[in-house]
């Protein structure tokens, strides 16, 4: 059960994000999460996740996830008035948070480097989708489109056809790394007692995750095939068919498991032996040689007799559940959040926990709930 004791390490701190859709409202609600206090600054329709879907009762799903915890302000950042009250605020707050489309942010006056000229000790963050400079600094860009841009889809699906990965993982690589870089720059303040600058794309944090892919075409002449419930660099490490149907997933990442797989599950102890598939890059070169084994044993034994065979090999394994699957796992944590109308949802917990607890979160605000408190707080 989560306690309402523990830790926040951020309270105190004030954070302002004009913010919309996943990236940045990943990274503010980390912050949020931490114990900062995260002023959300919305238009007056509302960021446009809220409208994504109904699914969490009435509210968004992906609205509910990322926006727990903060206090939203419906401003007008082209009004004269809504203006000089953001000032205010961001004259007081630690860190400042922006994704708006490519220059609307330092159009509206919310320049970083003039932001920080006004407060040295902010953090400012600017999320864009590709970066600040060259030919693409000005696109516009969302995260099925990284992950075309990106080559992300290229590794991903069949042998037959590219695909989407099914979560936004560009947004959320992204707002992962500005909260990392938002940590960071919060302790190196603590040195200096100086804010600074710091830019993210969603482009930048693909790159990375693309790292091997990236390595295998530049430094091989080709990226890694596409190929389903399969590791393109490590075999055997993929899906296979047992009997009546119901596939496992094994994964095989030294030699000592393989062989263990060869003697106590494929019955074959000598296949170890066999040149074509005496280490990882030789089964790579034999890839349908060593499945067509696998599959003729794990074709002919049934599911549960299979995986009691992996338990006592000590060969990780797994199913392939789907999104039910995931919902009734024995290994998924939960929180409660409230909700706008009065309501309250499950969702899934934070990812770490600090002392075996797991934090408790904040409400999901209304649209501009906490307008009239925060324009009464810093009036002129």
């Amino acid at each position: 059960m989560a306690n309402d004791n523990i830790m926040k390490p951020l309270d105190g701190l004030l954070v302002v994000s004009i913010e919309q859709a996943v990236a940045a409202p990943y990274c503010s609600s980390r912050l949020a999460d931490a114990g900062a206090r995260v002023i959300k600054i919305e238009r007056a329709e509302g960021d446009f996740a809220r409208k994504y879907d109904r699914f969490v009762s009435g509210e968004s799903a992906y609205f509910v996830w990322l926006n727990r915890g903060k206090e939203s302000l419906t401003a007008d950042i082209k009004n004269d008035g809504d203006t000089e009250l953001l000032y205010r605020i961001i004259d007081q707050a630690d860190v400042f948070i922006q994704n708006l489309a490519p220059g609307a942010a330092a159009r509206a006056g919310f320049d970083s480097a003039e932001l920080r000229k006004r407060n040295k000790r902010l953090i400012t963050v600017d999320i864009s989708g590709y970066g600040t400079e060259g030919s693409y600094a000005d696109m516009k860009a969302y995260d099925l489109l990284v992950q075309a841009e990106s080559g992300l889809c290229s590794v991903t699906g069949s042998a037959d056809a590219p695909g989407r990965v099914g979560v936004s993982v560009c947004d959320i690589a992204c707002g992962m790394y500005s909260y990392q870089a938002v940590l960071e720059a919060l302790i190196a303040r603590g040195i200096t007692g100086e804010g600074c600058a710091i830019e993210n794309s969603l482009f930048a944090g693909m790159s990375d995750w693309m790292t091997v892919p990236l390595a295998h075409y530049e430094y091989d002449g080709k990226g890694p095939p596409r190929i389903g419930l399969n590791h393109p660099s490590i075999h055997p490490y993929g899906a296979y068919e047992t009997k009546g149907g119901a596939p496992v997933l094994i994964a095989i990442q030294n030699e000592r498991e393989f062989t263990r797989l060869c003697a106590d599950v494929l019955g074959q102890p000598d296949l170890p032996k066999d040149p074509r598939f005496e280490s990882n890059v030789a089964r790579l070169d034999n890839r349908p040689a060593f499945d067509a084994i696998i599959n003729e044993v794990f074709g002919a034994t049934g599911r549960d007799q299979l995986i009691d065979r992996l338990k006592s090999a000590g060969i990780a394994f797994g199913e392939v559940n789907d999104v039910a699957g995931l919902a009734g796992h024995p290994a998924i944590r939960r929180v409660t959040v409230d909700i706008p109308g009065g309501k309250s949802a499950d969702i899934v917990s934070p990812p770490a926990r600090i002392n075996g607890q797991s934090r408790v979160l904040g409400p999901v605000p209304e649209i501009g709930a906490h307008s009239t408190a925060i324009r009464e707080e810093f009036s002129a």
